[in-house]
């Protein structure tokens, strides 16, 4: 825990931060900054010094920043090593390479289960012996309440892949990506997708214009027929018309335009075929949980923990967090997983690392929301106990890193090019947050001088979308080694 407030702590905003915020009409009281210097004493035990506080203890709403907590306590709880598991049972047998019998796939919510990783459980189903399936598909997704699987958005945008809900057989993140771009050998536009759908048809009705690639999404019309399908036995077309600038180089139009069942059955179709397995019929895939005396065929084993949290955080995947966050329930109080389950599992761990954040509030872990609340002094008080913990190199390195990665590539670049004479670059790892009404910052700043800040800061109001200004600042002042100890007061 940190200590009680320093009587150094700045009060005073920085001038190029106050003046930011003036120019952009974002009014000082809609603002919280909160920044501490964490160093060593003589015993190598960390310590954290106060540096500036401006509203710092106001629970304000965090946006994305919120899956800081979701998956530092995720990577504490679970382990950097940490597997989510797909079984897949049978009621039947294999005889001479046909397996005669249904498949039960039965998720525990692998927030990253994408073609390379289905490929490879296709390996395995072959490895088995299996040629030909002649059986169904049926989808146990008892590993979560069926409330958390709900597609309910705070800003009515069903198709965006942002939104997309929990399940515990996320095949893909649900969402079809297709590639657009002017074709190399003529006048026309390729369009590809993934992941690879065993029904599915591109109708290609565009028409090249020749006009710059800035805002090429707005001549743009897709449909897709029969839409939200629930019949797998017949093709589904997306269909592409409009006008595509002939400037553009290959963009990504992505859509979540499938219910799951379908998505997951014509994934897990295509997957089969491309292995070289076959069907006696096409499936058609069901909910339904594995019956009792079913036998387990395999128990596919996805990615490691510390690389999804590399996802969540340097790309702020929704359904990731939010599936880190059901997976706490289910690994800690069973199924079915619940979000208030989760949440009473990551209250338990504050606790348990002496954190008393009152005012927080945990809606789903992923920020996606008008309720979550934290304040800007109990984040930095999370970055400062994740100093202190053995998975500390594990959440740091998940953190977007300034003119580098993630949400923070294209930030800082200017100052940064600054100090490219210095052996040692200063560097900002920062995850973002952004809604409508909300800017958000946190992470740590290492500066020119090799000091290592914990910075967050939180912007609620309705210009919040021009206080990026302000935060790259306030990053800036602490690249720069801001609060010298001439100016501390």
């Amino acid at each position: 825990m940190l200590p009680a407030k320093a009587e150094e702590a700045r009060i005073t905003l920085p001038q190029a931060v106050i003046s930011s915020l003036e120019r952009n009409q974002i009014p000082k009281d809609t603002v919280s900054i909160s920044v501490i210097e964490i160093g060593a004493d003589r015993l190598g035990k960390n310590t954290a010094k106060n540096i500036l506080d401006w509203r710092a203890a106001e629970a304000m709403n965090p946006a994305s920043t919120m899956k800081l907590l979701t998956t530092l306590a995720g990577l504490d709880i679970l382990g950097p090593q940490y597997r989510w598991r797909t079984n897949i049972y049978t009621d039947g047998l294999i005889r001479q390479g046909v397996l005669k019998g249904n498949l039960y796939l039965q998720g525990t919510g692998d927030p990253k289960l994408i073609p390379e990783e289905l490929a490879k459980l296709m390996k395995s189903l072959k490895g088995l012996g299996i040629q030909k399936i002649d059986g169904n598909l049926f989808f146990d997704r008892s590993a979560y309440a069926p409330s958390v699987m709900e597609h309910n958005t705070i800003d009515g945008e069903a198709l965006r892949a942002y939104n997309v809900p929990p399940d515990p057989l996320l095949y893909s993140f649900r969402t079809l990506s297709f590639q657009l771009s002017k074709s190399r050998s003529a006048e026309f536009i390729d369009i590809s997708y993934t992941p690879t759908l065993s029904q599915l048809k591109i109708d290609n009705q565009m028409q090249l214009v020749d006009r710059t690639c800035d805002n090429w999404k707005s001549d743009i019309r897709f449909n897709l027929d029969p839409e939200g399908t629930t019949k797998t036995d017949q093709l589904v077309v997306a269909q592409f018309s409009g006008a595509f600038p002939s400037t553009c180089k290959g963009v990504n139009y992505n859509v979540v335009a499938l219910d799951a069942n379908t998505f997951l059955t014509q994934g897990f179709a295509a997957a089969w075929e491309l292995s070289g397995g076959t069907w006696t019929k096409a499936p058609i895939g069901k909910n339904g949980n594995v019956p009792l005396a079913a036998r387990l065929l395999l128990q596919f084993e996805g990615i490691n923990l510390a690389d999804d949290v590399i996802d969540i955080n340097k790309y702020s995947n929704n359904v990731m967090a939010r599936q880190l966050l059901l997976t706490l329930a289910l690994e800690k109080m069973g199924k079915p997983a619940t979000t208030f389950n989760g949440e009473l599992v990551i209250q338990g761990w504050l606790k348990q690392n002496g954190l008393d954040f009152p005012g927080l509030v945990i809606e789903n872990g992923s920020g996606l929301s008008r309720n979550e609340a934290i304040s800007a002094e109990q984040m930095n008080q999370l970055l400062f106990t994740a100093r202190n913990l053995p998975v500390g190199e594990a959440f740091y390195n998940s953190l977007p890193i300034a003119g580098t990665d993630g949400t923070m590539r294209s930030r800082l670049m200017t100052q940064l090019r600054k100090f490219l004479h210095l052996k040692k670059k200063p560097e900002a790892r920062i995850k973002t947050g952004s809604l409508a009404d909300v800017r958000a910052i946190s992470g740590y700043v290492i500066s020119k001088s090799g000091k290592l800040y914990a910075v967050t800061s939180f912007i609620n109001h309705p210009n919040a979308w021009r206080g990026l200004e302000a935060h790259d600042q306030l990053l800036s002042w602490l690249l720069e080694d801001g609060p010298e100890p001439k100016h501390a007061r």
